[in-house]
């Protein structure tokens, strides 16, 4: 409670810019830090340009603090809302269209490897029915596109995919670009099912988590696959806030069609809708469970060794080469540097996991703002301990905290 009543004040303070200037001087650092330093061409292109806007931001956010009691139309939450807007377009939708006209025009460095294995998981959909291929024919590829042959992902994910497939190399066919409008289509539906007269300011923070906090515009513009996923999980809490669980579970079955990581957040979002909607929990599951199968169940047809190749194998480390997610968190270090570590990251990450399960068991959660509380503690403590991780995957827990005020208004409704 301590830590809640000091992040309402900080939250609130001078009508919260000054967390807003905080936020955009973070960014700025971050992003020129990235521009100069990254291994990643498409990472240091994306920082150049979000390096400016992050600026530009801060520089209106100072603008606003000294003119607020003078102009205080120029710094309330419509204000407010716009700004944070227009840095959304700056730090994510110019960098992205602009790191995809580049790629159309010829450029071979301007989208992470996850946009070209879904593109090219798309392609084999197309021509095969399955977007997987087996551990042996991807074995007869050439070495170097033996990562680029795994698709460690549901079968949903390749429908990003189609556009290049089926139409060609062009900046729109990216698959980001369908990523972006997949995240801002279910972002902006949550905000509009939350929206209300009092809540303006929570609203603002919640649509800057996923399109302005600069590891989700990072990702977004340059990789992009976590984000709908992301998107779609917090549209399924907007709508069990409402006590929507048709539309929670039609949102949640299809984060869950695309990645895995979709799956515990899913798993705590039935157990909210039990307790509080018990009625309802048929139609809940009619999509959550109901999608997923139905995009899973024709790539088992045609070849279930393939989807367990990549969906299992894969992760688990029993491919040709490894997973590129490894960074240095606490779950990799152990694995890596430990003996027996990969067993001693795994063992820590299943006592989380049972102690998170423990604490539901004693206290299901009642409200989406529990669900998202508690699927926030899950997912840090996997992105934490997992061998195989990502600083990316910690966008999944920094959302799902700072959705929970704006879930929490319409909880009370």
């Amino acid at each position: 409670m301590t830590i809640q009543r000091g992040w309402d004040r900080l939250h609130q303070a001078a009508g919260g810019l000054p967390l807003d200037l905080g936020l955009y001087l973070v960014g700025c650092l971050f992003a020129a830090i990235t521009a100069s330093g990254s291994t990643l061409a498409p990472h240091r292109a994306w920082g150049a340009v979000a390096a400016i806007a992050y600026g530009l931001a801060a520089l209106t956010s100072v603008g606003q603090l000294l003119t607020r009691r003078r102009f205080p139309q120029l710094t309330d939450a419509k204000a407010r809302s716009v700004v944070a807007a227009l840095t959304a377009v700056g730090v994510t939708a110019i960098p992205l269209i602009g790191q995809a006209i580049s790629r159309a025009n010829g450029r071979t460095d301007r989208a992470q490897e996850e946009v070209i294995v879904v593109e090219n998981a798309a392609q084999r959909l197309l021509d095969h029915g399955t977007p997987y291929l087996t551990q042996h024919d991807i074995a007869a590829l050439p070495p170097t596109e033996w990562l680029l042959g795994y698709l460690p992902y549901q079968p949903g994910m390749a429908i990003f995919g189609l556009p290049r497939a089926a139409l060609g190399p062009h900046w729109w066919t990216d698959a980001r670009i369908w990523f972006a409008a997949a995240t801002a289509a279910a972002i902006i539906a949550g905000l509009r099912l939350l929206a209300r007269p009092d809540n303006h300011d929570t609203l603002i923070r919640a649509g800057q988590a996923i399109a302005v906090l600069p590891i989700a515009a990072l990702t977004l513009a340059t990789g992009g696959d976590d984000l709908p996923v992301l998107a779609l999980c917090l549209l399924g809490l907007a709508c069990t806030a409402r006590g929507r669980a048709g539309a929670a579970g039609l949102a949640f079955g299809a984060a869950a069609a695309l990645k895995l990581f979709a799956w515990p957040i899913v798993g705590v979002a039935a157990i909210t809708i039990a307790v509080r909607h018990r009625r309802q929990l048929p139609r809940f599951a009619a999509g959550a469970i109901g999608l997923p199968l139905a995009t899973l169940l024709p790539a088992l047809i045609v070849d279930p060794r393939a989807f367990t190749d990549n969906v299992i194998g894969f992760p688990l480390g029993h491919g040709l080469v490894t997973s590129p997610a490894q960074s240095p968190l606490p779950g990799h270090l152990i694995a890596a540097h430990l003996p027996g570590g990969h067993a001693i990251a795994m063992t820590l990450l299943v006592s989380a996991g049972a102690y998170i399960a423990y604490r539901m068991w004693r206290q299901p959660p009642t409200t989406a703002t529990a669900a998202a509380a508690i699927s926030a503690w899950g997912m840090l403590a996997a992105t934490l301990l997992l061998p195989a991780t990502r600083f990316g995957y910690l966008l999944y827990p920094a959302a799902l905290a700072i959705w929970a005020p704006a879930l929490a208004t319409a909880d009370r409704r």
